[in-house]
């Protein structure tokens, strides 16, 4: 199951050591019900080898403004604690799993 990320636990994740993937979105957001249940999925695949989680940006402001999200679902990846790629957009689960097995 994906981690609820929020502004108050993001630094820990990140500075975790373990790459991160982290799916900002919003429960009224349409695109975002296409890519939310490929996220669970993903996570449960991953689960020990990557912290993947969702990112409500109606709950968080501060994670959102300083990775400048403005469109949703985005979808940032980190490696190191570094931002490493991102998607922006209703993409396919296979394009999200290719971008996590590129983390590892």
């Amino acid at each position: 199951m994906a981690l609820e990320i929020t502004d108050s636990n993001v630094k820990e994740l990140l500075a975790s050591g373990k790459p991160v993937v982290i799916d900002f979105w919003a429960p009224w957001c349409g695109p975002c019900k296409v890519v939310g249940p490929y996220i669970e999925e993903l996570a449960t695949a991953y689960e020990g080898q990557v912290i993947i989680g969702k990112c409500d940006v109606d709950e968080n402001s501060d994670i959102p403004a300083e990775y400048g999200i403005r469109n949703i679902p985005t979808i940032l990846y980190f490696k190191n604690g570094e931002m490493v790629d991102k998607t922006v957009g209703a993409v396919s689960k296979s394009t999200i799993e290719d971008k996590i097995k590129a983390l590892l």
